[in-house]
């Protein structure tokens, strides 16, 4: 039997930490500094390191960052990391401490990791979200329970005011049957009449085909299972069941590639796994889809591949917007280390992916691929956005549409113009921060933004910010805290839906909570800056890392730096006059001289 190897508990881990913190003045560190880093925390022999006590992450090619420094067994470094160098969040983490209590508390000093090679942090992680997105599924089940027809049959059952009350609604199960999808209609040729108007799919391209193909293998699923004299399901079960088992993959993509970018804090991947918030929204929309395309467009970033990344980010924002807005960090990080070749691939690389995606629809139904622009721009403002908010609790009609308009153009106006100040308030912060911000943290800002300032802000966009929360400002208290107000946003929303007099609530208590939950998202926000501006506090940075999602800009020097705003404030001051500069000289010096004689008055003798 092998001795065990004593591992170090959590003052051993914060004290090396601590000692991993590096903040070299006027940017990120050098590529001697990441070296000199590795090598200091590095095992005395290489056997230490592959021996059967490591525990390994990922296969040698699954590890984002390319330039890491290899072990004398050939892996790089992040590949087989000793305890001191992978963070334990049970000795780090005093919330994840207190919860280890149920499975017998935290990893104890003496405890033996990798003995079982298959059971990788990655795939711990893989299976716990295989588990909230099965309850995901059986949250909205409640949705497509079916009941008699009265004539011998079935159809779906939504008496009883059930989406609102179970809160199990999702956008999946009605446009079913309002967007022609129960008969393969094809998506954007396709139109119908709502209200007397004639209205195509709203959706992207990518997500509107991705409906479209899940209702031909919903189709054929059907006929498999009539002529094999297997139990036939709804056309709509059937389908609602395959879209989220082909959304659930796109999840789990989202996070392994999280998982590849973290390195050192792989277990924090873990947030998005077990998030409340997931196991409320996997399926409420068609998010998950961008979601998976946006976290892999990140990772092919991370490990050097501009290409790639340009390609996903085109498919991306083919889905669903906002994986758009990584270009925008993508160009402050390459204003402020004067690498411009992978932004421009990046984006050329975009660029042919959606025009190649959104060509052949525009070309041919024209009227079809507007429907996305055109129901944005006349959209009112949706609940959970502060404009929605704002007019029921002061009755004001400012956010309405003008007399005779179509669209609410001074909302989108106001949206859009202070989603511009917001993007500009970062910028410049990016660009004067004394340490270059990393990757994710200026990608959640920025997408935290969009959603604090837009006017639609639907429950489930809250899901494009697990990766990134994960990856900018990973701390489970206040994640958790935030994740968990959305729950409770979600369930009085539908209450809401279903009025006082079903049993429901009135609009009231949504409102405080969808406040509640703003100001906590704020509270992250201010997390994230406060931690650029003292990297000392980041805690990706005092394991060791300078930016494990930044690709090409880790440990990279800046070659462009803004003047901070206090900077600037104080360069307002004149500068002092020769006279009185050397009257402060003379001051000092006759001060300095007093003190200097009074000190050795009253020194002792030797």
């Amino acid at each position: 039997m092998d001795e065990p190897r004593q591992q170090p508990n959590g003052d051993d881990v914060a004290a090396s930490a601590e000692r991993l913190v590096r903040e070299p003045s006027g940017g990120a560190p050098g590529p001697s500094d990441a070296v000199e880093s590795e090598q200091s925390t590095a095992p005395a022999s290489g056997s230490d390191a592959l021996d059967g006590n490591s525990e390994p992450v990922f296969a040698t090619s699954e590890v984002a960052g390319s330039g890491i420094e290899a072990t004398p067994g050939g892996l790089p470094r992040s590949a087989s990391l000793t305890p001191i160098e992978r963070v334990v969040p049970t000795w780090t983490d005093p919330t994840v401490r207190r919860a280890s209590e149920v499975i017998g508390g935290p990893l104890g000093r003496h405890a033996l990791v990798g003995r079982a090679p298959w059971l990788t942090p990655l795939r711990v992680c893989l299976l716990m979200a295989i588990v909230i997105l099965i309850g995901g599924w059986l949250f909205k089940a409640a949705c497509i329970q079916q009941g008699s027809n009265g004539a011998g049959g079935v159809t779906l059952d939504q008496s009883g005011q059930r989406p609102w009350l179970t809160a199990c609604y999702n956008d999946v199960v009605p446009l079913y049957g309002s967007h022609k999808l129960d008969t393969q209609a094809m998506p954007y040729k396709t139109s119908w009449t709502d209200a007397g108007e004639v209205h195509y799919m709203e959706y992207p391209v990518v997500t509107g085909y991705f409906m479209w193909a899940v209702s031909e293998l919903a189709k054929y699923y059907n006929h498999f299972a009539q002529s094999a004299g297997l139990r036939v399901p709804l056309d709509v079960a059937t389908y609602f069941t395959i879209g989220t088992i082909l959304l659930a993959l796109f999840y789990l993509w989202a996070v392994a590639s999280t998982a590849r970018i973290a390195r050192r804090r792989v277990w924090d991947v873990a947030i998005m796994c077990l998030s409340p918030l997931l196991l409320v929204h996997a399926f409420t929309n068609w998010d998950l889809l961008a979601i998976g395309l946006t976290a892999g467009a990140m990772t092919a970033w991370a490990r050097g591949r501009p290409v790639l990344a340009g390609a996903l980010i085109g498919l991306g924002t083919a889905a669903k917007l906002y994986p758009l807005l990584l270009l925008g960090p993508l160009l402050l990080l390459c204003l402020r280390t004067g690498k411009y070749r992978g932004l421009v691939r990046v984006t050329v690389a975009a660029a042919v992916v959606w025009l190649a995606t959104n060509l052949p629809v525009l070309t041919l139904y024209p009227a079809g691929w507007y429907e996305f622009i055109k129901l944005n721009s006349e959209r009112p403002a949706e609940y959970d956005s502060w404009y929605s908010i704002y007019t029921n609790l002061s009755k004001s009609s400012a956010f309405d549409n003008a007399s005779g308009a179509t669209s609410p153009t001074f909302l989108n106006g106001l949206s859009l113009l202070l989603f511009g100040l917001a993007c500009a308030a970062i910028g410049w912060f990016a660009l004067s921060a004394q340490r270059r911000p990393r990757f994710a943290q200026l990608i959640f800002l920025v997408v935290t933004a969009f959603l604090l300032t837009n006017k639609v802000w639907s429950p489930q966009y809250s899901l494009w910010l697990l990766p990134l929360a994960v990856l900018a400002l990973p701390r489970w208290r206040p994640l958790l805290a935030w994740q968990f107000s959305e729950v409770v946003v979600w369930i009085l929303l539908m209450f809401s839906f279903a009025g006082v007099e079903n049993k429901g609530l009135s609009i009231y208590p949504f409102i405080g909570a969808a406040i509640l939950r703003d100001i906590l998202l704020i509270v992250l926000v201010v997390r994230v800056i406060r931690e650029i501006q003292r990297p000392a506090d980041d805690l990706v940075r005092m394991a060791g890392d300078d930016d494990p999602s930044g690709g090409a800009f880790e440990n990279v020097p800046d070659r462009f730096v803004l003047p901070s705003l206090p900077s600037l404030w104080r360069s307002r001051r004149p500068p002092p006059e020769p006279e009185q500069l050397e009257e402060n000289r003379e001051s000092v010096l006759v001060g300095s001289g007093a003190a200097d004689d009074d000190d050795l008055s009253r020194s002792e003798p030797v």
